[in-house]
């Protein structure tokens, strides 16, 4: 799965600065007295001395924008006519190991000793940039709510090699959990993981891993690799509205890449040759992507034995992972918010299987945003298909904590709740 964080930095890339621009701006994170917040960090997606800014609401920009919504002053910020004071967190640095490897990572708790305070660990997606600093982890702790986060191996601080081995990444967070868990001994109540992206495969993992009071997850999948490659593929021919024929052409293409990845691309090369055949009578066939499929039928079988498996295979992604059957072994409360047209995880599988566990009695909530892509992103889209994303979904950040702290009240923003209470 593409990383979460380094497409929000991709997608959200902003103009340079007007000529009017704020330049007093102070990272933090300043709260309104009725409990909402902005969290404003340094970004490299936004030029010096510009700061990024995520309100709670999901508004996000830079202060160098000509529109900011936000004033910033000495020590705190106005927005309309109010002044919003800082929130004084005890942020600590922190390393642990896991399977032989030195792990960075920092503590941010919210003002006071509360010994009921939730404890949530952030497993973050692909990323191989830091989270550390990032508005997540702050925007959690603006609502409440004790966050560790920390950097991926092979990423940051933290020592060892990049991976997407879920099974890896599953001991890290657990000995994440662990670290945190003895950081804030007598001071915080039941402690779990939030999971996004990616962190939707390893999360569950690594709840089987360690005793985790929750688990909550935001646009993951309950499905494999190889599946999220096959419905991205089917949701590109559905958004080009093609029919049936297409659909299933593009999953015998997916039967073929799977075979490859899965055999260490020893075998699925007769197979990948006659989906070759039917896609040439086909112009739209050339414009297929999914994850890999589309790369890996536009190269010749001779670089594909030579480069593939360093191309496609070099990272011990899990290719076949049953997310199904971690969850199965869970029985802490589980929370999956799902973003309705999300093109890089499509959701059909996921919510089956989700609304299935929930029938078989697992405690399973699920929330679903409409009309919003991978990373609760509101988009618009243009003649040509193509999305431009606007802001994170309002509701989104507060169900998220509201759910942890056990305070879902109301409505969040547009969401639908697909499991009863």
């Amino acid at each position: 799965m593409k990383h979460l964080l380094g497409t929000l930095l991709l997608l959200a890339t902003l103009p340079a600065a007007p000529a009017f621009a704020q330049t007093a701006c102070t990272p933090g994170t300043y709260a309104a007295p009725d409990g909402d917040f902005v969290v404003l960090v340094k970004s490299p997606a936004v030029a010096a001395p510009g700061l990024r800014y995520m309100f709670r609401d999901g508004r996000r920009g830079a202060t160098t924008d000509a529109d900011v919504p936000l004033t910033c002053g000495t020590g705190d910020v106005a927005v309309g006519d109010k002044r919003w004071a800082p929130i004084a967190f005890r942020e600590t640095p922190a390393t642990f190991d896991s399977v032989g490897t030195k792990m960075t990572g920092v503590l941010i708790e919210p003002p006071g000793n509360d010994a009921k305070r939730p404890l949530v660990v952030m497993v973050h997606g692909s990323e191989r940039t830091s989270p550390i600093g990032g508005v997540y982890g702050y925007a959690m702790a603006a609502q409440g709510i004790s966050v560790f986060v920390y950097d991926k191996r092979g990423t940051g601080g933290s020592e060892g090699e990049y991976t997407q081995n879920f099974e890896l990444l599953a001991e890290d967070a657990a000995h994440a959990l662990g670290r945190a868990r003895s950081m804030t001994a007598g001071r915080h109540g039941r402690a779990g993981f939030f999971g996004g992206s990616q962190g939707g495969w390893v999360a569950p993992l690594a709840a089987t891993r360690t005793k985790a009071d929750f688990v909550a997850f935001g646009f993951g999948l309950v499905a494999s690799p190889i599946e999220e490659d096959r419905e991205q593929m089917v949701s590109e021919v559905r958004a080009a509205g093609l029919g049936r024929d297409a659909e299933a052409l593009v999953g015998r293409l997916s039967d073929a890449t799977g075979k490859l990845l899965l055999s260490g691309f020893a075998e699925g090369y007769t197979e990948l040759d006659a989906v070759r055949a039917e896609m040439a009578g086909h112009p739209w066939a050339a414009k297929i992507a999914g994850e890999h499929s589309g790369a890996i039928a536009r190269m010749s079988n001779g670089a594909l034995r030579r480069v593939g498996r360093a191309r496609f295979d070099n990272l011990e992604l899990i290719w076949n992972y049953d997310a199904l059957a971690a969850l199965k072994k869970l029985d802490a409360p589980l929370l999956w918010v799902l973003a309705g047209e999300d093109r890089e995880a499509p959701i059909e599988t996921t919510r089956g299987a989700l609304l299935g566990l929930a029938k078989a009695g697992k405690p399973v909530d699920v929330y679903l945003f409409p009309q919003t892509d991978h990373g609760m992103w509101e988009f618009t889209t243009e003649a040509n298909g193509e999305r431009q994303i606007t802001r994170i979904t309002d509701g989104y950040l507060k169900l998220l904590a509201d759910w942890i702290k056990r305070d879902v009240r109301g409505t969040y923003g547009r969401a639908e709740r697909l499991t009863p209470r």
